[in-house]
């Protein structure tokens, strides 16, 4: 089958053009409402104060929310309290009886985990938007026109129910749409960044401020980039997984040859999440105290492109690549079900070698995944410090570009594949009619 071919021609699918239409209605939405202001903020200000914070937390939150924050939108929390949530639950899923039970109940568990998070993300919104309100009346510039505590109730219940909302919306483009509807959210968020970073480029490349050859080895090397994370994102190891034949009865059961595919990238973007959280945290505080000492040294220390901070946010992001990747993937209930269906590992035994062997895979097989991750982090402030790019290339936002794009692309070519499947069975039941 020609998957060119029926990319170009995927919106003569009805279920596949509607299913496109309404996520793309959906995403307008979402986009729509990043421009409706919460009431009291001085935006001109809080503007300003979010450019002097490239680096920060909050600048980190501002890229998840696609620049609503820093706007001062009824979005401005996005969809960061519903990723919280749901990085909770996975982590409880771990280390409490309770949510493991719940994780292997099948959909049903699935279901009630889900309502659960929901829940959780209502009460981390309300929390870290009326935390939010009370932050901004705390600082200088006037950014807050009428603070109060009727200023703080008003926001936590606006940015409350912005944060509601574009989760319902992400729920229904995963739902109704095509791709992960809250990928999808962030998606949109950070490439409606990329505009402003092609004008900006195209500007300085008028005036004079960088030269035409610089501008291609850039753009060479953002694509040379873009081809690791897809290398990476797609790259897997594949154990090979043998079952033995059953007889029950008179039927034949098992015999089938599969293998596990252990991904290079298994924890994906979230141990750069976990990183930037740390390593920015001494940076804001010396931003919010400037005039301590202490916490201003330490800002500029964990500031990049400081060789220390360099240092600790790659460990930071090795270290997280493994501990969240053995958080979701278990070697030993691995080789139990694996034992359970009578399958085995050729030349390996079943049940606690097995589990070994697996682990011992994934740890070789995540090294390389999770130095990646570290150098695509460290990357964008290192091409601002030493090339003078005027755009932030790479970290978090290309990784989840890179791989929402490669998602989302899958999910369409499923739907052609079946498509294609069914006209071919439709046509063999029309010409056996005949």
């Amino acid at each position: 089958m020609n998957i060119a071919g029926s990319y170009q021609s995927m919106f003569r699918i009805p279920e596949l053009k509607r299913r496109l239409l309404f996520t793309g209605m959906i995403l307008l939405i979402y986009r729509l409402g990043g421009h409706i202001p919460t009431p009291g903020i001085n935006r001109t200000a809080l503007k300003a104060f979010f450019d002097a914070q490239t680096g920060s937390l909050m600048g980190l939150y501002d890229m998840f929310s696609g620049g609503n924050l820093s706007n001062a939108t009824i979005f401005a929390l996005g969809i960061m309290p519903y990723i919280s949530a749901s990085i909770i639950f996975q982590l409880l899923q771990a280390v409490v009886p309770h949510f493991e039970k719940l994780a292997k109940e099948g959909e049903e568990g699935r279901k009630k985990i889900t309502q659960y998070t929901r829940f959780a993300t209502v009460g981390l919104a309300m929390v870290q938007s009326f935390s939010m309100a009370a932050g901004l009346e705390a600082m200088p510039g006037g950014i807050v026109t009428t603070p109060g505590l009727a200023f703080k109730l008003l926001t936590a219940l606006t940015l409350t129910a912005g944060t509601v909302f574009v989760m319902w919306l992400g729920e229904q483009i995963t739902e109704r749409g095509i791709g992960n509807g809250i990928s999808l959210i962030i998606f949109i968020g950070i490439v409606a960044m990329y505009p402003t970073d092609i004008l900006n480029t195209g500007q300085m490349l008028a005036s004079g401020d960088m030269h035409i050859l610089k501008a291609l080895f850039i753009g060479c090397f953002m694509l040379f980039v873009i081809a690791g994370i897809i290398a990476i994102t797609q790259g897997q190891r594949k154990i090979p997984v043998q079952y033995a034949k059953k007889i029950v009865g008179r039927r034949v059961y098992g015999g089938a040859n599969t293998h596990i595919p252990l991904k290079v990238n298994t924890a994906g973007v979230i141990p750069i999440i976990f990183a930037q959280s740390i390593i920015m945290f001494p940076g804001t505080l010396g931003a919010i105290f400037p005039d301590s000492g202490f916490f201003t040294t330490l800002g500029m220390l964990f500031r990049p492109p400081h060789p220390v901070y360099v240092v600790v946010y790659s460990a930071l992001i090795i270290l997280f690549a493994y501990f969240y990747t053995a958080v979701i993937l278990n070697p030993v209930d691995l080789a139990d079900n694996m034992k359970k269906n009578s399958g085995f590992i050729p030349g390996v035994r079943p049940g606690k070698k097995t589990a070994e062997y697996i682990d011992r895979v994934l740890t070789r097989v995540t090294l390389p995944g999770a130095v990646f991750l570290a150098v695509i982090a460290v990357l964008p402030d290192l091409m601002i410090s030493f090339m003078k790019v005027p755009f932030y290339f790479g970290g978090t936002g290309l990784l989840i570009v890179v791989g929402v794009a490669l998602d989302t692309l899958q999910q369409i070519e499923s739907h052609l594949v079946m498509r294609h499947y069914d006209g071919f069975m439709s046509k063999g039941r029309m010409r056996a009619r005949r």
